[in-house]
């Protein structure tokens, strides 16, 4: 029996910070035939992500993408094929309806999305806003003049 624990599904729908709290809420609640589609969460950098989903047999208009309230949500529709004049011997390719769910960090962006050779690859920016940011401040290690009462 093994007593490896493997912290890998908690990290797949957040993008852009590791807040274990949420990642443990989000674990939770992930419904088990979520795996469908595949998809990677990459870095490309301290600021740029990307998520790829494999949505094979998918064109642009089966599929749609919305943010709302800091969660990426991206669902594919399945086409009608009753129209085309098709019988399959074995269908491999699997094309029902799906639904993945990203939560963003704050300041994250959609930058761009892609379909290409049946993946679909979505780019995010981290923006962070001047008044959100660090800010270094310079210590003077000249005497300062005592403040008087």
């Amino acid at each position: 029996m093994s007593t490896a624990f493997s912290l890998a599904p908690l990290f797949r729908s957040s993008v852009g910070f590791d807040r274990f709290n949420d990642l443990f809420e989000t674990a939770l609640r992930n419904e088990p035939g979520s795996s469908y589609p595949p998809y990677n969460v990459e870095k490309h950098g301290d600021d740029e992500y990307r998520i790829v989903i494999a949505a094979a047999g998918f064109q642009e208009d089966d599929l749609e993408l919305q943010v709302e309230k800091g969660v990426l949500t991206v669902s594919g529709g399945k086409r009608d094929t009753k129209a085309e004049s098709v019988t399959y011997l074995h269908q491999g390719i699997a094309q029902r309806a799906f639904k993945l769910s990203f939560r963003l960090a704050d300041h994250i962006e959609i930058k761009a999305a892609d379909l290409s050779n049946g993946l679909l690859s979505i780019d995010l920016l981290r923006v962070v806003p001047e008044e959100a940011k660090a800010k270094r401040i310079p210590i003077n290690g000249a005497q300062k003049p005592a403040l008087q009462h």
